[in-house]
């Protein structure tokens, strides 16, 4: 994971994410970018979760707000994978863990290098009322194909033991809204997250005065037992009306994707589906699922090649090591002679946590 930068309240100093970004050949047919936001049902524990099917619907997107995330280490296992799914270099960023019991949650940010840059205000709300279980967590981002800077506050409201439990954290979101005006000033806004609550809901009348309305009006996210149903439109992105150039918004109910029934997506990935926007000319391409996954396709002690050299091993072949993909392969190429691993951190986008990744993986020839 590239720095993985520090969650503050409004009253504490923001150290700026360094990025790595690098231009790249976008995916066919897309000019702008497309905005997911995902409730991936614990990520992180140690529930069987097939990291490969969430990273192929992860991909489907150039930024993805994360609800539900465990654990860090399950966020940068995610980012490994959909590297190696997509050749290309990704960034990630998530919230201390939030919650007021035992049970605490992480927010997080996962995004496509060539598509979006973090730029600044990373931040979890100051909530002075305690009215939120776990307060939003919020960034302002830039579209690296239009220009275009939004702010994006990534949200999971209780689900509690009824319906009224939630309205208060509900209610509470119309004075949330008008302070990322004021953190974020004169930037698009997006409420991204599971509301756990419908959007026709009274409660959401004190956030419509303001002009603020869902993107997605029709439809369900929470997959039932019964494969092809879905019930309750939890999910969702509110946004100011014509702020953003959107131009295609909807659920991606991924079990169609594997050619599998809900039962196995309830275990094997999630139980609710993501939504998204695209915006400006982007299209949303929905991909079947081919199996490749980092974990799954390194080479074994006996495979032909069971070691990777850093300045005899091939394109393809240095595309195994972690965090290494086509360009940073080409760039390992370039290099070369290389006369140690520790090397690397010349490559831009290679610091220490994913140096050690890479020399973790004791994949490398002559390393312990």
């Amino acid at each position: 994971m590239n720095n993985d930068p520090k969650c503050f309240s409004l009253r504490r100093v923001l150290i700026p994410l360094v990025l790595f970004a690098i231009s790249l050949t976008p995916l066919p047919g897309v000019a702008e970018v497309i905005l997911g936001s995902w409730n991936i049902q614990n990520l992180g524990w140690d529930n069987d979760k097939r990291y490969d099917k969430v990273a192929h619907v992860a991909n489907h997107f150039d930024f993805l707000a994360i609800q539900e995330l465990m654990n860090e280490v399950a966020l940068e296992r995610l980012e490994i994978e959909v590297e190696a799914l997509s050749g290309e270099s990704w960034s990630s960023m998530a919230s201390h863990a939030l919650g007021r019991s035992s049970y605490r949650e992480h927010y997080a940010f996962l995004w496509r290098d060539s598509a979006v840059e973090y730029v600044d205000g990373a931040a979890v709300f100051f909530d002075s009322g305690d009215i939120f279980s776990r307060e939003p967590y919020s960034a302002r981002f830039r579209s690296l194909r239009s220009g275009q800077v939004f702010a994006v506050a990534n949200v999971h409201v209780v689900y509690g033991s009824s319906l009224s439990d939630r309205l208060p954290e509900i209610e509470a979101l119309a004075d949330y809204w008008e302070w990322l005006g004021e953190a974020y000033h004169d930037t698009p806004r997006l409420l991204m997250g599971d509301f756990n609550l419908m959007p026709h809901h009274d409660a959401w009348d004190a956030l419509r005065v303001l002009g603020v309305i869902p993107a997605i009006t029709q439809g369900a996210t929470t997959l039932s037992a019964t494969s092809g149903r879905y019930v309750n439109l939890y999910d969702n992105i509110w946004k100011f009306k014509g702020r953003l150039n959107v131009s295609e918004r909807g659920i991606v109910k991924f079990p169609v994707l594997f050619g599998i029934d809900h039962t196995r997506a309830l275990d094997e990935v999630s139980d609710h589906a993501p939504v998204y926007l695209a915006l400006g000319s982007a299209e949303l391409n929905l991909r079947p699922f081919t199996t490749i996954s980092i974990y799954s396709s390194l080479p074994a002690a006996n495979d032909p090649v069971y070691c990777i050299d850093l300045n005899t091993s091939d394109f393809e072949t240095l595309q195994k090591l972690p965090h290494i993909g086509p360009v940073r392969a080409k760039l390992i190429i370039d290099g070369r002679p290389w006369t140690s691993v520790e090397q690397l951190v010349r490559i831009e986008g290679i610091g220490g946590k994913r140096l050690k990744d890479i020399i973790d993986s004791k994949l490398l020839c002559n390393e312990d």
